[in-house]
């Protein structure tokens, strides 16, 4: 499941919440000037190292806007991370349960064996160890992300290979969780293997009901 990336609550016209709509024109281009500023900040410097001069040097926002809008390099990494998150991501659908967690887990794999596609999420997950704000945020990206699976799901107990009741987000962090202990606790390579291994894993789980509601 890819990670392409709470707002301050001070009363700017900041960012709203993921999957509202938002404004088009020269601020949704401003927006966008900001988070790519940010993700460049992120990969380069690391949160630490982000500064909002950083961000206004490299977006051509002045400063004090981003100051204005933002409020801090906290809300700077927030608002780039809900960003990320008005992208057209779908789960897939490969006419099988057992496709889709391989599918899933492989888009994980292929993410990270990037060094280019992977360096943005691993800095946002990194940045979220150290600010309070941008693991709200994250918090935030992955429960929307894990909403977007609900057809999966569906999908899957009307072909009858799961039961009733299973719940999308415990599903997709059963495929995805032994992917990133690698990827960030114990720093082992991913490889297909590895992919398969987790997919298999929470397929059996799922086909057992572990993630399914009580009754």
């Amino acid at each position: 499941m890819q990670l392409s990336t709470d707002p301050s609550r001070t009363p700017s016209p900041g960012p709203s919440a993921p999957g509202t709509v938002r404004p088009g024109g020269r601020t949704a281009r401003t927006r966008a000037a900001v988070r790519d500023a940010v993700l460049s900040g992120l990969v380069e410097h690391g949160y630490p190292g982000l500064t909002v001069e950083y961000v206004a040097d490299h977006s051509g926002v002045h400063k004090t806007t981003l100051y204005r809008r933002w409020g801090s390099v906290e809300g700077l990494v927030a608002d780039a991370l809900d960003l990320a998150g008005e992208d057209s991501w779908t789960p897939p659908d490969t006419g099988t349960l057992g496709g889709d967690l391989h599918a899933l887990a492989q888009e994980v794999v292929d993410t990270f064996a990037d060094p280019a596609a992977g360096a943005a999420p691993a800095a946002f997950i990194a940045a979220a160890f150290q600010s309070e704000q941008a693991a709200d945020a994250l918090r935030g990206f992955y429960a929307e992300r894990f909403g977007r699976c609900a057809p999966l799901v569906e999908r899957a107990v009307t072909r009858g290979e799961l039961p009733a009741g299973t719940d999308p987000g415990a599903l997709a962090r059963a495929v995805s969780a032994p992917l990133f202990f690698r990827l960030f606790i114990t720093r082992e390579p991913l490889d297909g293997a590895a992919a398969g291994q987790a997919a298999d894993a929470a397929l059996a789980a799922a086909r057992a009901g572990v993630f399914a509601s009580a009754a």
